[in-house]
């Protein structure tokens, strides 16, 4: 193309009258390679056109296989779910109702569970009421024995005391010391 711009540039600047055999061979030259540079693009669009056609029918070969080959899964696609839409339909509405009853046993449940921790704890203080009074009945049983024990075996170990240190004196007499008391030891007790 640029050739043609510089022929046809020299072209309209030589004046008309004074055009020489070289400039002729020149522009012949020229127009020559204009015309071999159009052909080849006459050349290259006719291949390219051919190259477009033969793809254009491999593409539409492609899609026809591929509308044979997917066609009738669309269509069995299709009638499944048509089939299987009520179904479908009724296995969600089966699942919203267990998902409802669900949700009302599980708050039984909890009122339930709620009532038997109260029952629970109830118990379990009047438990802890009925050791706690079992443990302090224990306790004064106990220091009651410990008194109805201690002061009779206090009384009898002061009387057997008592009945020891008589004894020693007498004792003591008939062997003459002559004073009247002996030396009598003294027992601290309990």
């Amino acid at each position: 193309m640029k050739a043609v711009y510089m022929g046809l540039s020299g072209i309209w600047l030589q004046d008309p009258g004074s055009l020489s055999s070289g400039n002729s061979r020149l522009l012949m030259f020229f127009v020559g390679m204009v015309a071999l540079a159009m052909v080849g693009q006459a050349i290259a669009l006719i291949v390219m056109a051919i190259g477009a056609a033969k793809a254009r029918k491999r593409g539409l070969e492609i899609a026809e296989d591929l509308r044979v080959k997917v066609l009738p899964i669309i269509t069995g696609t299709h009638e499944m779910i048509r089939d299987n839409s009520p179904k479908v339909k009724v296995i969600t509405e089966n699942f919203a109702e267990t998902s409802h009853i669900i949700r009302g046993k599980a708050q039984e449940f909890d009122v339930t569970a709620s009532d038997l921790n109260a029952k629970a704890r109830a118990q379990a203080a009047r438990v802890d009421g009925m050791v706690t009074s079992v443990l302090n009945t224990t306790a004064e049983i106990t220091e009651t024995i410990q008194k109805g024990i201690k002061v009779p075996v206090r009384e009898v170990s002061g009387l057997m005391n008592g009945l020891k240190a008589g004894l020693d004196v007498l004792v003591g007499r008939a062997k003459g010391s002559g004073n009247g008391r002996g030396n009598v030891p003294r027992d601290p007790g309990f």
